[in-house]
């Protein structure tokens, strides 16, 4: 697995063998940051369920000025403190370990402009997330969420803008509406 573009593109990423642990597939990725633009500069994101950090990392690559990754697991959390260290970008994202959903949920109001939602399917975590996520935004700010089915419910704050499907994995993005 690598990062798809930016100034870290073709960087290998270090992905554990653990199980439950599927990576946003690399053409999924690629999709997202055509939707998103190559240059994030100055973008604040938040990776709540960061797992390999392959969203978090892609964000950092093209420019955001700071990406908080959070996860619960520590082999994934020492890997991608290793990937950080291994790339200089300790500077720019933030690993820690903790509850996704307790991060976004305790984030200032207006603080995000893009928030990763990519829990463990079936955990019952995505809905909550989203409605976190949505106080977080700043006006026009963006949720890219992933699961095995399409969206169904978002919270009012948050329109539909894009989405597609790549095998099992169905990825919305959502902006927050002024």
């Amino acid at each position: 697995m690598r990062i798809v573009g930016g100034r870290w593109k073709r960087t290998r990423l270090e992905v554990p063998d653990l199980p439950g642990l599927r990576p946003t597939p690399d053409r999924v990725r690629e999709t997202l940051f055509n939707w998103l633009g190559q240059d994030l500069h100055g973008w604040r994101c938040l990776d709540a369920f960061a797992g390999t950090g392959a969203l978090g990392l892609e964000a950092a690559s093209r420019g955001a000025a700071a990406v908080v990754m959070v996860e619960r697991d520590a082999r994934l959390l020492r890997a991608l403190r290793a990937t950080c260290e291994r790339l200089g970008a300790l500077d720019i994202v933030s690993p820690r370990a903790g509850d996704g959903l307790a991060v976004l949920r305790g984030a200032a109001a207006g603080s995000l402009d893009l928030v990763f939602l990519d829990p463990p399917y079936d955990s019952g975590l995505l809905q909550p997330a989203l409605e976190a996520a949505a106080a977080a935004l700043a006006p026009g700010g963006l949720v890219y969420a992933e699961d095995r089915q399409p969206l169904s419910a978002w919270p009012a704050a948050l329109e539909p803008w894009r989405a597609t499907r790549a095998g099992a994995v169905h990825a919305q993005l959502l902006r927050r509406v002024a």
